[in-house]
């Protein structure tokens, strides 16, 4: 989240890169590692409101933060990539003997099932962009998801009941932090609610409606 950073910093945000051990606990664990401590460091630093942009699992974890204790001055929120509505990996490796070991404790709990950690935090009540990639270089986990996908999220299980705005670009899971379009269109939307919907490479469009995925 480096680049992402550098560039909210230079856009005038004073700006808290959050890391946390995503492979060293369950979601109840990591969530008051990663959200609280950005919580933390922002309210320390004078905000009164405090905007969001997460990768991956981070979505998951302040959905849950939010869900479990009403974050009072959240702002809004870009997610990148999130498997809001669960990962269709998880349903099928979930009994492989390594799919613990890689995903760790928080990854096991993003099926697609209604028991899952996703399914069960429901729609969203916050400004909520979401931006998903179709650029997967990882032709193994694309083989086991639903087209389009970046390699390791359906583009389908990214979107969620309650967002305001989505964008599909052509970026693959990891790289999708670094590409310039998703940085100029996350500033767009932490300015002005919505993405900018202009650029040559950016496709937008919806997947039936998302508390039907």
């Amino acid at each position: 989240m480096k680049p992402m950073a550098e560039a909210l910093d230079q856009a005038g945000y004073s700006v808290a890169n959050v890391d946390y051990p995503s492979q060293s606990g369950p979601v109840e664990t990591l969530a008051p590692l990663a959200i609280g401590t950005g919580l933390a460091e922002c309210r320390n630093a004078g905000a009164t409101q405090i905007h969001f942009v997460t990768h991956s699992i981070g979505g998951i974890l302040l959905r849950y933060s939010h869900y479990s204790s009403p974050i009072p001055d959240l702002g809004r929120v870009v997610m990148l990539a999130p498997p809001n509505q669960g990962s269709e990996v998880i349903d099928i490796a979930r009994d492989w003997p390594t799919t613990e070991l890689l995903a760790g404790e928080a990854g096991m709990q993003l099926g697609t099932d209604p028991a899952s950690m996703p399914k069960m935090l429901g729609p969203v009540d916050f400004e909520l962009g979401v931006i998903a990639g179709t650029g997967s270089i990882n032709f193994v986990m694309s083989a086991m998801l639903p087209e389009p996908n970046d390699g390791k999220v359906s583009v389908a299980s990214t979107q969620i009941e309650g967002m305001d705005d989505f964008l599909i670009v052509d970026d693959d899971h990891r790289h999708i932090t670094q590409s310039e379009e998703v940085i100029i269109n996350t500033k767009s939307f932490l300015r002005t609610g919505s993405f900018v919907h202009s650029m040559m490479s950016a496709r937008t469009f919806r997947i039936g409606e998302p508390d039907r995925l």
